[in-house]
């Protein structure tokens, strides 16, 4: 969740046994040979199990992500999700029963799953949560009582400040002291009882407000510390804590990559982006972790959103074709209310029904997942612009994208490393034949993209 969001994030855990602490190597993009994820955001259980045998699988998709599964205050707003009360998983998504089913079922497919996982806070009030257990700010009974909590109780105020980001309270959430032990041997248990559930991975909500040194502790208490671990850390110019502090443990969530390609493909030239990475002073590729937007960004407007019609399609098939970082693919609902919740309470029906976007399975974006998994570790090669906003590229002698967001069509001959033969456009399913000079014309019309790879010949 964003860090300055109202809505901010909320936490995961259980309290389990620790394990012992062993060493581990922090895992940087997820490993495997299919490294996207596509993030399910606010679907149930149930209906995310479904999509892994129906789409995610069959389209080459790594990893699906789920949102947190702990129980969470009530109400209806998705932000609910994020301020956790307990660490059972009974949340608004599904009991343990449909959380473990979920799991095997992604695995059946070939799908590995990634927790979205709130460990930096509980609450901001009381009540009763989704599972019944009943809370106070500072007191869960059977979990965590005032002693484990930060003495700063005041929202964040200075960015500049480390003490201030790290120990005082996003929002007003309550602030876990992940500098204690029981607190460390509390949140490793609950991450290892999903793990007993067969995740395979987390992403680390709220990450920059926990210092770098606890988020390892925790990890070396993992049960499987090589779990893939994905952090939230927004970059901020001249804020104390940076997103490189967190590359040793895995991989970090880069919103620089984000801001800046809504930024070029709306009021800049997409021909800029031939550099597009580390180049530009992000992080490294093997530590990056990328996305047109998430749930957070699409609501503040930092970022393209679904609302952005083609340009946020052509972005999400840049990304898909470029090699840096490991790409999420954000999957939602319509919405008009920011804080509106979940069609349906969570349940997808279908696709394009009830509000949900479902874009993982845009054809344009879903056909893009295999053009990355069959040209993976192939540079950049045959690079192609207008010194405007169209732009051509290839992978290696594996793969060639050629992107058009001009006004106007496109005619043009393009070079390429591929053989000689004919190669299907995933993008619109039309047949591009290349030469033995590994020359191809084809014309694109405004706003469209096209993507041709080696071992698809056939529409």
């Amino acid at each position: 969740m964003s860090r300055r969001s109202r809505i901010a994030a909320g936490g995961l855990a259980l309290a389990a046994a620790a394990a012992v602490a062993i060493p581990f190597t922090a895992q940087g993009s997820p490993p495997g040979t299919k490294d996207v994820t596509a993030v399910l955001f606010e679907w149930n259980f149930a209906s995310v199990a479904k999509e892994c045998t129906n789409t995610l699988g069959p389209a080459g998709y790594g990893y699906v992500q789920v949102s947190p599964p702990a129980e969470h205050i009530q109400g209806s707003q998705w932000w609910t999700s994020y301020q956790p009360v307990s660490y059972k998983i009974a949340g608004r998504l599904g009991d343990r029963a449909a959380f473990q089913s979920m799991v095997n079922t992604c695995h059946a497919a070939g799908v590995k799953v990634v927790a979205d996982s709130v460990i930096n806070h509980m609450s901001a009030g009381s009540g009763t949560g989704t599972g019944g257990s009943s809370y106070t700010k500072y007191d869960y009974p059977g979990l965590y009582s005032s002693y484990d909590f930060d003495d700063c109780t005041s929202k964040i105020s200075n960015y500049a400040d480390r003490w201030n980001v790290q120990h005082c309270e996003l929002e007003g959430l309550a602030d876990l002291d992940t500098g204690e032990e029981y607190v460390r041997k509390t949140i490793a248990g609950y991450l290892n009882d999903l793990l007993s559930l067969g995740v395979d991975g987390f992403r680390i909500d709220a990450a920059k407000h926990i210092p770098a040194e606890d988020l390892a502790d925790i990890k070396s208490r993992l049960t499987k510390p090589s779990a893939y671990w994905k952090q939230e850390v927004i970059y901020g110019s001249g804020e104390a804590v940076q997103p490189t502090e967190y590359t040793g443990t895995g991989d970090v969530q880069e919103f620089r990559y984000a801001y800046d390609l809504k930024r070029v493909f709306n009021s800049e030239n997409l021909a800029y982006l031939k550099n597009y990475g580390e180049a530009w002073g992000y992080l490294g590729s093997s530590s990056a972790a990328v996305f047109v937007d998430n749930h957070d960004t699409e609501r503040n407007g930092s970022t393209l959103d679904y609302k952005d019609g083609a340009t946020y399609t052509l972005a999400n098939v840049f990304m898909l074709a470029w090699p840096y970082g490991a790409p999420d693919i954000n999957s939602g609902y319509e919405w008009s209310d920011k804080d509106a919740g979940p069609p349906n309470g969570g349940q997808v029906n279908a696709c394009w029904q009830d509000g949900w976007k479902c874009q993982h399975a845009w054809p344009e974006i879903r056909s893009m997942v295999a053009f990355r998994n069959a040209t993976r570790g192939e540079a950049v090669t045959n690079w192609w612009d207008d010194g405007n906003d169209a732009i051509a590229f290839g992978r290696g002698a594996k793969g060639y994208v050629a992107v058009n967001h001009e006004t106007s069509s496109l005619t043009r001959t393009y070079q390429t490393s591929l053989p000689a033969g004919s190669y299907c456009n995933v993008q619109n399913s039309t047949t591009v034949t290349v030469n033995s000079g590994g020359q191809f014309t084809a014309t694109l019309g405004a706003d469209t993209a096209l993507a041709i790879y080696t071992g698809k010949s056939s529409c």
